[in-house]
């Protein structure tokens, strides 16, 4: 932990004060981003009506090295994308039918109510906590994470990013850290347990912490528009204030895969399809309607929310994810605004299985060390809630359940 940390209000007014003063035109910089903001979730509006504003591919083009120059350009630019057919949907069906009796099996319902309110993550958006579930380790969940298809997929997105400058290479494209997230089951008929509209990956620290300047540089100090979201110069050395929830790794893209069918109106995602906001939003929070001690709402150890009161103009721009079968996926950027639907009308569960694209670089392979132990012993994973749901279920993942390749994911054995 880092010294402004022992003190974050205090150290919130100083970075607040300290940029208002230095960052160069300061309202110039905010007007230039708040009016190509508003040009590009008209754009989004517009697309959205004429067929769709989330950008859509297909697995086999991937396999192929059939995605066009023009197609990656919009996944780029729309930070987002729904990859087609990642898994057979018969495997997908059964894995999910083995999701289900891990849960009631084990009796996960009773287990979880005994420990609620140890995940606070989500506790400062509006619309509270989801169906998710402190699951990590199932079978179906390591088979997923492991498998060759998901392994391509996350390696064409990862070299979405600049990942080497000037003969540094900041992360390996083409090796994944299997960063292990949770469950999400929502049940049919749900109106209370959506999500707000946030991103994650920092709250206060990409004002306050050091080693975020090196990411926003074009922003406060440089040429902004020369910012560019897929540069991954500094981001692996970002450091987050430790809080249940708060990832700790570098994840390039995050990600559902399904495992039903869902669309809209099914509790599903929901996106601002906009890879740059991230300035916007910094920039947001140094103009002078800002109290001073407020970042906007942002608050330490939570996900940065997009509240009406401050972020209206962005808001503007969310869409619901297409419908997508089993087997699909959907990643976006870490910076891109997501939330999930307040209602789900649809007539069955809206399960997905949070997989996200992290590279071996030097920050996941530091967390791969910490979470190794916790897999190998049934724990959460560190950067969760410490649950510890999984220590003693029948049909949880075991070592002996890992391919070659899922060992060197998990960091549980070397890569050649």
């Amino acid at each position: 932990m880092t010294d402004w940390m022992n003190d974050i209000p205090r150290a919130i007014v100083q970075a607040q004060r300290a940029l208002r003063a230095s960052v160069p035109d300061l309202q110039w910089r905010f007007l230039h981003e708040n009016e190509w903001l508003r040009d590009e979730v008209a754009l989004v509006h517009a697309e959205q009506a004429a067929g769709g504003a989330v950008p859509e591919i297909g697995y086999a083009d991937i396999a192929q090295g059939r995605v066009s120059a023009r197609q990656i350009e919009r996944i780029r630019r729309r930070g987002c994308v729904v990859v087609r057919g990642v898994f057979d949907t018969a495997q997908v069906q059964a894995w999910n039918e083995e999701i289900h009796h891990y849960i009631d099996d084990n009796g996960y319902f009773e287990l979880a109510h005994a420990k609620a309110g140890l995940d606070k993550y989500f506790s400062a958006l509006a619309s509270g906590r989801p169906q998710i579930f402190g699951l990590y380790w199932s079978r179906p969940q390591m088979e997923t994470r492991q498998a060759e298809t998901m392994d391509r997929t996350r390696a064409f997105l990862n070299r979405l990013w600049t990942y080497e400058k000037n003969g540094e290479r900041f992360f390996d494209p083409d090796r994944q850290a299997n960063y292990a997230d949770r469950i999400r089951r929502r049940e049919p008929g749900d109106a209370t347990l959506g999500l707000s509209p946030h991103s994650d990956g920092g709250s206060v620290e990409r004002w306050c912490e050091p080693s975020f300047r090196p990411v926003y540089r074009d922003v406060f100090e440089g040429e902004l528009a020369r910012f560019d979201p897929f540069d991954a110069e500094g981001r692996i050395d970002t450091r987050e204030i430790p809080s249940p929830a708060v990832c700790s790794a570098f994840r390039t893209f995050q990600g559902w895969t399904a495992l039903s069918r869902q669309g809209p109106g099914d509790g599903t995602l929901r996106l601002v399809p906009v890879a740059r906001t991230t300035p916007w939003m910094l920039l947001r929070a140094l103009l002078p309607d800002v109290p001073e001690g407020n970042l906007c709402g942002a608050q330490p150890g939570r996900a940065l929310g997009a509240t009406p009161e401050w972020h209206a103009t962005l808001r503007e721009g969310l869409v619901s994810i297409p419908q997508f079968e089993p087997g699909d996926t959907v990643w976006w950027h870490p910076d891109v605004i997501h939330a999930v639907e307040d209602h789900h009308r649809g007539s069955a569960h809206s399960s997905v299985i949070y997989i996200a694209a992290a590279p071996w670089c030097r920050k996941n392979q530091d967390f791969m060390a910490r979470q190794a132990p916790a897999f190998l012993a049934g724990r959460s994973s560190p950067d969760f809630a410490p649950e510890d749901y999984e220590v003693n279920f029948k049909g949880r993942a075991r070592l002996d359940d890992l391919t070659t390749l899922g060992k060197r994911q998990m960091g549980l054995c070397p890569w050649d």
